[in-house]
């Protein structure tokens, strides 16, 4: 779904990427990891276009995407969570959620005037949607809470139901277990795991705890030094040597039940 090729990204004289080249498959859960500095996080806003690069270019579905804006990219099925959720503080869970939705029929002031019918409609439909999204996501006893209020968990989950509410064909997930509780974290892979296997969304995760990576990840791309080590499943990258000197600091990784 998603191929980058060649990427290369130049911060004055700092290269952060530097020809790059990997790919995230369609239908499965893919998870980008590697040391701090490694790139990870500058790949993904290559990806979603929030960085132009210096050199390659991106593909999505097939189509090259490199030039386009995130905005443009959204619109064609591509959604981001990001570490510090993105909320707005002041509205409610639902409201959230309503204001993420796509709407064609609202976007045009002649339709919301003279065309009340359709946009009614539309609006009944967004409704329902972020109804359906908060049910799913267990947040029906804070559908009426002002997202700023939330606990960091809830806020992750939020942000993974906005990005749920455009319907994408792929999430890029940055660090979404980040500064949450236990219990919190497994919700969030158990609704990951139903999404990917019961509605056959693609994912693309940046994770620093490995055990969660186990747990949800098919497939694992490493980096380091701007580029690609190394890929497989999380068995084979964790027992190559090039993984272990660059990201377990030369330690064996021993998985946790």
């Amino acid at each position: 779904m998603i191929r980058l090729e060649g990427i290369c990204v130049d911060f004055g004289g700092l290269r952060a990427i530097d020809h790059a080249s990997f790919e995230v498959e369609a239908g499965r859960i893919t998870g980008l990891i590697g040391p701090n500095g490694a790139g990870k996080t500058t790949a993904f806003n290559v990806i979603a276009g929030a960085i132009r690069p210096s050199a390659g270019r991106v593909l999505f579905d097939g189509e090259d995407i490199t030039h386009l804006k995130p905005y443009q990219r959204a619109e064609r099925g591509m959604a981001r969570t990001f570490q510090i959720p993105h909320e707005f503080s002041r509205l409610t869970v639902l409201e959230n959620m309503m204001a993420a939705a796509s709407a064609p029929e609202g976007d045009s002031v002649f339709n919301v005037v003279f065309r009340r019918g359709r946009f009614n409609a539309e609006e009944r439909a967004i409704y329902e949607h972020a109804r359906e999204t908060i049910r799913f996501l267990e947040l029906e006893h804070v559908l009426d809470e002002k997202a700023g209020n939330l606990s960091g968990g809830q806020k992750k989950l939020v942000e993974l139901g906005r990005a749920l509410m455009r319907n994408p064909k792929i999430i890029l997930l940055d660090e979404i277990g980040a500064g949450i509780n236990r219990i919190l974290l497994a919700k969030l892979a158990d609704k990951i795991k139903s999404l990917n296997e019961e509605h056959g969304l693609t994912f693309c995760l940046i994770e620093h705890d490995l055990d969660y990576v186990s747990r949800l990840c098919h497939h694992v791309l490493v980096m380091a030094q701007g580029t690609l080590l190394t890929e497989g499943t999380v068995e084979e990258v964790r027992d190559d040597e090039r993984v272990i000197e660059a990201y377990f600091g030369g330690g064996k990784y021993e998985a946790h039940a």
